[in-house]
């Protein structure tokens, strides 16, 4: 069943964003940038020349390509596709048997992960239901968590949460994450700054990131290092 088609709409603001209890700040050598379903099957739904998917993809890529350079981890999620009935479960009651193996699964062009990163089979809306984030995430050493992708008020405030309740600081970003409507989109950031995280913007996250330098984050990546 496809996703119905989105319509365009202008990115939120940060100051439409009430500030929450925290003031976090993002540290490279503790931090994973988690890059959430962003698989053709849902990105079809949006006009991509226009906002927000326009963008969400170029402040994605902008926080990818940083990550790399400092050698965190980048991590993507991406539902399969033909998935069984038993694997479906009640998610087909809201939305079907979902996406058919093939183009729909693929991550979209601009994004396409490389060899260095880490691929996430996803079953739920959290990314942390029935996978192995958790474990990833220890293994590497990052308790920080950016999350980009889509839908907002699904799966990534959902795993920004669910972050929280791991004792993992996340990091909404304001503008590389984009969802069905402005209204559900700004209902999720000011849900996750006010109860289990930090919103940030692509150009705050950036900065944050430029504190370390590149030879200390990738120091830090090393598995099991104290």
């Amino acid at each position: 069943m496809a996703i119905p088609p989105i319509a365009p709409y202008s990115m939120p603001t940060p100051d439409e964003v009430t500030p929450g209890g925290v003031t976090w700040s993002v540290d490279p050598s503790r931090t994973a940038l988690l890059i959430h379903d962003m698989q053709q099957y849902f990105i079809s739904a949006y006009d991509q020349d226009r906002d927000p998917a326009r963008t969400l993809l170029a402040n994605i890529a902008r926080l990818r390509d940083r990550c790399h350079e400092l050698g965190i981890p980048v991590i993507y999620t991406m539902q399969p596709g033909n998935q069984h009935p038993s694997r479906r479960g009640i998610l087909a009651d809201f939305w079907g048997s979902g996406m058919s193996q093939g183009p729909d699964t693929e991550v979209v062009p601009e994004l396409r992960p490389t060899p260095q990163d880490i691929e996430v089979t996803k079953w739920r809306y959290s990314a942390f239901q029935r996978t192995d984030l958790r474990e990833l995430l220890a293994y590497y050493n990052r308790d920080h968590l950016l999350v980009t992708g889509v839908y907002t008020h699904m799966g990534c405030m959902l795993s920004a949460a669910e972050a929280f309740m791991s004792d993992v600081r996340p990091f909404l970003i304001l503008d590389a994450t984009a969802d069905f409507s402005r209204e559900e989109h700004l209902m999720a950031l000011n849900y996750t700054a006010r109860r289990c995280g930090t919103v940030l913007t692509t150009t705050q996250a950036l900065s944050h990131l430029s504190k370390t330098s590149s030879n200390e984050a990738v120091r830090r990546i090393t598995p099991g290092a104290a």
